[in-house]
């Protein structure tokens, strides 16, 4: 296997095994090669180590991230395209549990993390530009909302809602609720 590896085949391979283990600072070097069936140096050809594979799967996690929301969003205006993205944002979570963190780091020195948090940012500020909001204002909705999101999401993916109640009912709750207190339903 390791005459056809590619960096691209380490990274997924990467995501399969912190998705497993649930957090990413859990994956070990040792046992991403193991998994691979290649020796840690070789790894070396493709990441530069613990740090150049956790960028890695950072880029990765944004980039599947933004793509996932562009497609559910994609047609959808206003209430709906938000609606969308809520949801989106959440089966993204929960899929991906172990690289989930990774999307949550804002004002990344490193260009590429940036540009590719300022393409998920620009497709919500097109999607409140219909609701009439721009500028700080869209910005500082753009910060609530993914704030709900994330604190709606850790807490589910912790365990965090032992209530006998469906959790799908109180995200939406929730969702509506956020968009009732700006007047954007």
């Amino acid at each position: 296997m390791a005459r056809d590896l590619t960096k691209e085949k380490v990274v997924q391979k990467a995501v399969e095994l912190a998705n497993q283990l649930g957090d990413v600072h859990q994956l070990k070097l040792k046992d991403l090669a193991a998994a691979l069936n290649i020796k840690v140096p070789s790894l070396y050809n493709h990441i530069e180590g613990t740090d150049g594979l956790v960028y890695a799967l950072r880029v990765h996690a944004l980039l599947v991230l933004d793509e996932q929301l562009r497609d559910a969003m994609a047609g959808k205006i206003g209430s709906e395209a938000l609606w969308a993205a809520a949801q989106c944002y959440r089966t993204f979570a929960h899929a991906n549990p172990g690289i989930y963190q990774l999307v949550i780091p804002a004002g990344a020195a490193d260009s590429e993390i940036e540009r590719l948090g300022w393409n998920t940012i620009s497709l919500m500020l097109l999607v409140l530009g219909s609701f009439g909001l721009e500028g700080e204002e869209a910005l500082h909705v753009v910060r609530g909302f993914r704030s709900l999101l994330h604190g709606f999401v850790s807490l589910e993916l912790a365990g965090g809602f032992g209530l006998d109640l469906d959790l799908d009912e109180s995200f939406y709750r929730f969702f509506k609720a956020y968009l009732d207190g700006l007047n954007m339903t």
